[in-house]
């Protein structure tokens, strides 16, 4: 075996290939929103978001002391979850409650991943895992951003004809964040469409920045003998 291919394997079995479980745990999420026919959160989605948080902090490498905090956020939250999930509570303070936490999380986890990978250097499985969960969670934060402003105003918050859901806010977050434009879901009011534009914005900063980052990546200082050692035979 080469050491090419002992890389590669060590690369996937390291635990920052944690990312992994982030994605899946990613996919889950975007699920359980896109089955969401009004605009009422899930407890059971901010559940899913708060272990992904957790996850994130985990494969980031973040400080024991933050990681410490955040677990005992997260499982108070996590538990109070339960709780209202189990007794069935609803309510308009609580719809925004769980959409403002839900919206929390998908901000700090993206940020926890930037920060990870800006203090890395090279082009592997993790940094492309990275950008891709990074990403996502972009997608998904702004989802949350226009669920909490659905909630908050009195007007819908697309045209007419489109149902204000939490499904329909996922489908335009994204077509918004990879500047698809549909046009089928439009926004009616300012607000969200400044909100909008900041997405869209952001959306392709980030594909900027990320192709940066990878271009960076795979390349090879003349001087690193590091790298380069991971890729010839064995004698």
């Amino acid at each position: 075996m080469t050491h090419a291919m002992r890389a590669v394997i060590t690369a996937v079995r390291d635990r920052r290939s944690g990312y992994w479980p982030v994605l899946a745990l990613l996919i889950v999420a975007y699920a359980l929103c896109a089955a969401q026919s009004t605009t009422d959160p899930s407890p059971w989605v901010l559940v899913v978001q708060l272990v992904t948080v957790a996850v994130v902090l985990r494969v980031t490498e973040a400080h024991r002391r933050v990681q410490h905090t955040a677990w005992i956020f997260l499982s108070a939250a996590a538990a109070a979850t339960f709780v209202v999930a189990l007794l069935g509570l609803r309510g308009d303070v609580l719809d925004i409650v769980l959409s403002a936490a839900s919206a929390l999380a998908f901000l700090l986890a993206p940020v926890a991943i930037i920060r990870h990978q800006m203090h890395r250097r090279g082009l592997d499985i993790e940094a492309l895992l990275a950008a891709t969960a990074a990403y996502v969670l972009v997608g998904m934060f702004f989802t949350h951003v226009y669920n909490l402003v659905a909630l908050l105003a009195v007007a819908p918050t697309f045209g007419a004809g489109t149902v204000d859901s939490l499904s329909s806010q996922l489908f335009f977050s994204f077509t918004t964040l990879t500047t698809t434009g549909y046009g089928n879901i439009v926004p009616v009011s300012p607000g969200v469409q400044g909100i909008a534009v900041a997405e869209a914005i952001t959306g392709q900063l980030f594909l900027i920045t990320a192709v940066a980052r990878i271009m960076r990546g795979s390349r090879r200082s003349p001087y690193d003998t590091t790298s380069a050692s991971a890729f010839e035979e064995t004698p």
